[in-house]
């Protein structure tokens, strides 16, 4: 049987579907695991924002500096010991499970306790000396039940999506499925995004139910159901995992010629988190994509904090935040799904690099328009009352609405692909902890790094519109950093790859590719 290739397919298929069917066992489970976990990351998001947020977006911040960055580098090593002494499909349950009881404890027990476990003496005690600008930090401690939850949501999309998910995913494929299976699973996170967006603006709009068993007030009602979502897309997520373990993971077909030789043995020589980090410093090429980890973050941290802030100065009331916050992720995920479905043309058109520059490009273009609105709000405010019939306030929302939209739309469909595709090159055991110190530490650094800056210029300024000129300045400065870093790892991956195809065909038995071997021209290789 002669073997297809991604040339076979038509004009509409290869933009939409460029997946052969003996490929469907494997990508298919994949497909539904991220779809699961990125429903989860869409509901976390949106309910960590609305939750922590109650006194205002000046305690993101300090939640980031202080919390999340020694949050991450703990989960970092947690999961480097857990990979070092136990099976990676072991790590895998017990990972998913952690996160998933903690979110159903959050909801029933810890949340409708908050107002009794809150730290009110110590806040007290904080308020009493340390300046205006550390409001945030003081709200931090106070509400630490709330700080907790924000921590673990964050974390879901650190350990599970990124180091799980994305580890489990660059392991078990192919240089030569990348490209068309990325594009997929593109649509698959997307298309998560724009389910879980529906799903939680309805369940949010509903009214209080006396007659259920949880929840005292139309709020904590919400709170409850999410977290029963959560729970059953966790039981999902393992449930695929489970059927994939014994259905395609133990079959040579399937797996990449560096997996096969991998043993998923806990006896087996692992490098600890020390020599990990140090293998990432040493490396130019995992220093370039910890660079443009650093940089997504630390931009797009710095722009959501102010647009959280004047959010939340328009709908006070959690409810609306939340209806809003999610209406917005389902219009998010529909510019991403489009964007996913052109992706492997994109990549084989304009090659990885220049792939690459289109969010850092994306993001420049569209954080200058919300600054400008933002720093020319006096001289537009008589103009946008009479032509747009609104406020400032809220045209300032919708932009930065329209930022994050598209800003996220291009993380979702071209960075996190791309970011990805530069990982598999790389040998197993060193891509996985790589990996790991990257999308673990490197995302936090580029978070809390935003987050740090903007408690400075907080303790200067007192409030995040005095600062906002500032941090105008030091996102362009950042971009073009980024720019830098993607032009210079282009030419290191185009090293790596090259003479690969990377949009080659479908997996075969090992009798049907000797024979068809000598039978099949090779596709042209995608341009890094």
């Amino acid at each position: 049987m002669q073997q297809a290739n991604s040339q076979s397919f038509g004009k509409i298929r290869s933009f939409v579907w460029p997946i052969h069917a003996q490929e469907l066992k494997k990508l298919l489970p994949m497909f539904l695991m991220l779809f699961f976990i990125c429903f989860n990351y869409t509901v976390l998001r949106n309910l960590k924002d609305t939750i922590v947020t109650a006194d205002g977006a000046e305690v993101i911040p300090f939640i980031k500096v202080w919390v999340m960055l020694p949050a991450a580098v703990l989960a970092t090593m947690v999961f480097t010991y857990l990979t070092n002494h136990f099976k990676r499909s072991t790590v895998f349950y017990i990972v998913i499970s952690t996160f998933v009881l903690y979110y159903c404890l959050f909801a029933f027990c810890i949340y409708p306790m908050h107002e009794q476990l809150s730290a009110d003496r110590l806040a007290g005690f904080l308020h009493s000396f340390l300046p205006a600008g550390c409001k945030g930090f003081i709200t931090m401690v106070r509400n630490w039940p709330f700080t907790m939850f924000y921590m673990m949501s964050e974390l879901w999309s650190t350990m599970v999506l990124s180091v799980l998910f994305w580890g489990f995913a660059n392991e078990i494929t192919r240089m030569s499925e990348a490209t068309r299976f990325y594009s997929a699973l593109n649509i698959s996170s997307n298309s998560a995004s724009i389910v879980a967006g529906l799903v939680g603006s309805m369940i949010t709009a509903q009214v209080f139910n006396p007659n259920l068993f949880f929840g005292h007030d139309r709020w904590s009602q919400t709170v409850d159901k999410l977290a029963l979502l959560l729970l059953f897309c966790g039981i999902g997520i393992l449930a695929t995992f489970t059927w994939m373990k014994k259905n395609v993971l133990h079959d040579p077909a399937y797996m990449p010629e560096e997996a096969k030789k991998t043993k998923d043995d806990p006896k087996e020589k692992k490098l600890s988190f020390k020599e990990s980090i140090a293998y990432v410093t040493n490396s130019k090429y995992f220093l370039c994509i910890a660079a443009l980890v650093v940089s997504y973050n630390l931009v797009i941290n710095m722009v959501e904090i102010i647009w959280k802030d004047r959010l939340r100065e328009l709908y006070p009331d959690p409810n609306d935040y939340n209806v809003f916050t999610n209406d917005l992720t389902w219009m998010m995920g529909i510019i991403s799904t489009t964007a996913a479905l052109g992706m492997v043309r994109i990549i084989r058109k304009f090659g990885w690099t220049k792939t690459a520059l289109i969010t850092p490009i994306v993001l420049l273009v569209t954080t200058f328009a919300f600054f400008t609105c933002l720093l020319a709000d006096n001289t537009l405010s008589p103009f946008v009352s009479v032509l747009l019939g609104t406020t400032p306030l809220a045209l300032a929302v919708y932009l930065g609405s329209i930022q994050n939209c598209f800003t996220k739309a291009a993380k979702y469909s071209l960075f996190d692909t791309t970011k990805e595709m530069a990982f598999i090159p790389i040998a197993p055991e060193l891509k996985l902890k790589g990996k790991a110190a990257i999308d673990g530490i490197g995302s936090r650094l580029g978070k809390s790094g935003g987050s740090l800056i903007h408690q400075g210029l907080l303790i200067i300024f007192g409030t995040l519109a005095s600062s906002t000129p500032y941090i105008a300045a030091i996102l362009i400065a950042v971009i073009a950093l980024w720019i830098f870093a993607v032009r210079t790892l282009g030419r290191q991956f185009a090293e790596k790859t090259k003479g690969i195809n990377l949009t080659g065909p479908a997996p075969q038995p090992a009798a049907q590719t000797a024979a068809t071997s000598q039978q099949q021209p090779a596709a042209t290789p995608v341009p890094a």
